[in-house]
């Protein structure tokens, strides 16, 4: 991966809560220097707005992303699969990487709880990000 910009995937079966944060998070401290996607098995019709809300509250704005559908196109094009401890199923294909985070969903829970996953994400971004291009952000 060190020839060529890496790409991962988050999947989570709604693709409207932790996939998207992760997503977004990564996207935001990688500056380009990976590509990232999320994608979920059902698609909700629309972010969770606590979601949007805690997202919004760290200067990352969600309002123009929507839930996207899990395909074995987005899987093959991936380096690294991450699932978001939903019990996704990911179509498996040989090279790939495949990590499972386990986070809270959610859905349904007050901002300060989603506050603590989106932070929780953060973690777990800032060190996959680290780790693929040896360096990471350390802006927010």
């Amino acid at each position: 991966m060190a020839d060529a910009i890496p790409e991962v995937l988050f999947v989570c079966v709604h693709n409207a809560g932790r996939s998207q944060m992760a997503a977004a998070l990564l996207d935001h401290h990688a500056a380009g220097a990976v590509t990232v996607r999320s994608a979920g098995s059902a698609p909700a019709e629309t972010i969770n707005p606590a979601v949007r809300q805690v997202m919004d509250e760290i200067g990352i704005d969600l309002s123009r992303e929507i839930p996207k559908k899990l395909t074995t196109d987005a899987v093959d094009a991936a380096d690294v699969v991450i699932t978001m401890g939903c019990g996704d199923a990911c179509p498996v294909f040989p090279g790939k990487r495949y990590l499972d985070w386990e986070l809270t969903d959610p859905a349904g829970r007050p901002a300060d709880e989603v506050r603590a996953v989106r932070d929780d994400i953060d973690a777990r971004v800032r060190s996959l990000l680290a780790e693929l291009t040896n360096a990471g952000s350390t802006t927010r």
